[in-house]
């Protein structure tokens, strides 16, 4: 159920059943190529959250998405058409009030449930659950899918960094929101085997240092919509589990 969807009364319905799991939606408004629209991430977070939620229900939390965040730090897309980039600490504070906010209400653990890989963005984070631990002892957990360990059950394009609008976040699109492919383009593009992690590690802090002109790496032609279930599948999988990891 979507936190935004249901009135007071029904929320206070839904804390009567047991502890309640949110999650947090966040992905970005940036450039994904020319046949994926700059809100990829965002459909992807909210995917991710959806299976999540649905996964844990059926283990019997109460589980409920909270409205996504659709902007965050982008330095790598900022130079993009279409890219509205935020500040690091905003992300930050902003998770971190979110957080306590939702604390205060009830919630026991808030889940983050993201999509956006820019390091600027993991560091925000990372930087957002340590607050949130130390300064009100509020339960966040967040699988990192950068670690490798979750990082390789996404297959072999992310896990090689080359991932930004290939086939990976493609084959999301093609499974969640069809009508904002451009199929004639994506067909078309050839493969770009560029890995952004590379590119980080070397200090390059754009897409056009990287070679990325057309702001995308990795595959996108070779995507498809049965492989994009089956990713949305594993996001899930993976939320559900570090929500049972926390609680022992």
């Amino acid at each position: 159920m979507n936190w935004q969807d249901l009135s007071f009364t029904q929320i206070e319905g839904a804390f009567a059943v047991g502890p309640m799991v949110a999650i947090l939606p966040l992905g970005a408004i940036e450039a994904h190529g020319p046949h994926l629209p700059v809100g990829t991430d965002i459909w992807i977070a909210e995917a991710m959250a959806r299976v999540g939620a649905e996964k844990l229900g059926k283990e019997g939390f109460s589980a409920v998405v909270l409205p996504a965040l659709a902007y965050a730090p982008a330095p790598f897309a900022d130079r993009h058409a279409g890219t509205l980039a935020i500040r690091p600490e905003t992300l930050t504070a902003l998770v971190v009030d979110i957080a306590a906010a939702a604390t205060a209400r009830g919630i026991k653990i808030l889940v983050l449930a993201n999509a956006h890989f820019d390091p600027a963005q993991i560091q925000a984070l990372a930087a957002a659950v340590e607050q949130s631990r130390l300064s009100a002892g509020v339960r966040v957990v967040y699988p990192d899918l950068t670690r490798r360990r979750l990082a390789e059950r996404l297959g072999e394009e992310f896990l090689s960094g080359a991932c930004h609008a290939g086939s990976y976040e493609s084959s999301i699109l093609l499974a969640e929101r069809p009508e904002l492919v451009d199929e004639p383009v994506r067909r078309r593009l050839p493969p770009l085997p560029v890995s952004l992690v590379e590119a980080a590690r070397k200090g390059q802090e754009t897409f056009a240092a990287a070679g990325l002109d057309l702001a995308y790496c990795g595959d996108p032609a070779a995507a498809s919509a049965a492989e994009g279930r089956a990713l949305v599948a594993e996001l899930g999988a993976i939320l559900a589990e570090a929500v049972r990891a926390e609680l022992g």
